[in-house]
């Protein structure tokens, strides 16, 4: 990794005055806090192209109907002709993208390309306001998204991927509004689950007090979801600075069917940007239902997790 170069000349000088693990932990960690640094940098610069809203694909103008194997590839367009405002149905359902507190879709611009370059054609990233202040409105917001993109789409379920508390609005939508008939698989990046301590002084914002240990928000999740039918995947980072405790990006829960996965060596704004984690999160996706789910417990104990850096 090119970024992680830059603090080389540093590391001779830690090495003789930092002990063996801790000098290595030392080391991981101001590589990762390098890198940090420099996604930042480049997310400042980004950040303004993703204030606006996606632009969503045009409906098929109507005229004649599409050849269905019968010999006829063109015609009048008299006659029937099928549901001219959806899209062609692809054989994977549509990717729908949700970014975390105070961000926008621009953070996921390196995760977009990596998903399109690898078959997924269908992918859609989601802006909600900034000035968001509750996790419910904002996951009843995310259904009526949803919703519209199967109705365009003509798919009955789509993946989300959600990084830090966009992964918590999917979460709550699947799990606390029936949100689980519609997603298929929800990958959470970065995503406090448990609920975070850090940064005390943001508890002013009532939607950082929804992301605290023992928040109502929380609870609610802590219930029982016995029929939740979707599969849930989550990485989580030994070196992210927004998760205190660092395993509350841990799903626990006995209900549903979940694998979490451990990132070695980058901090919390690096998991949407990382290539490694792209592919670990192109598998998660890629994993057939029908596979997964009989073999759930197997792939969680045999995931090793990540090591990027």
């Amino acid at each position: 990794m090119k970024v992680t170069r830059a603090v080389s000349p540093l590391l001779p000088l830690c090495q003789r005055l930092l002990p063996g693990r801790i000098a290595g932990l030392s080391l991981a960690l101001l590589k990762a806090t390098a890198l940090e640094i420099a996604i930042l940098a480049g997310h400042l610069l980004l950040y303004p192209t993703g204030i606006t809203p996606e632009r969503r694909p045009a409906p098929t103008p109507p005229g004649p109907p599409t050849d269905t194997g019968t010999g006829t590839g063109t015609g009048t367009g008299t006659g029937a002709t099928p549901d001219t405002t959806r899209l062609p149905t692809p054989t994977r359902p549509p990717v729908v993208l949700l970014h975390g507190f105070i961000d926008n879709r621009s953070v996921f611009v390196m995760l977009r390309r990596s998903l399109a370059q690898h078959g997924r054609q269908q992918i859609e990233s989601l802006n909600y306001s900034p000035l968001t202040c509750d996790i419910r409105t904002a996951a009843e917001l995310l259904g009526r998204h949803i919703e519209e993109i199967c109705e365009r789409t003509g798919r009955h379920e789509v993946d989300i991927v959600g990084h830090s508390l966009g992964g918590l609005i999917a979460r709550y939508y699947v799990q606390c509004l029936g949100g689980d008939v519609r997603v298929r698989t929800l990958v959470t990046l970065g995503t406090p689950h448990s609920g975070t301590r850090v940064v005390p002084l943001m508890n002013a914002h009532p939607i950082v007090r929804q992301m605290r240990p023992g928040s109502g928000v929380l609870d609610e999740l802590c219930q029982p979801a016995p029929h939740c039918r979707t599969r849930f995947v989550s990485f989580w980072s030994d070196l992210d600075q927004l998760m205190e405790p660092l395993e509350t990006a841990c799903i626990e829960h006995p209900d549903l069917l979940v694998q979490n996965v451990r990132v070695s060596g980058i901090g919390h704004l690096a998991l949407p940007v990382h290539p490694a984690v792209a592919a670990g999160i192109r598998q998660a996706l890629d994993a057939e239902e029908t596979e997964a789910r009989p073999a759930a417990a197997q792939a969680a104990a045999q995931a090793d997790g990540l090591t990027v850096a």
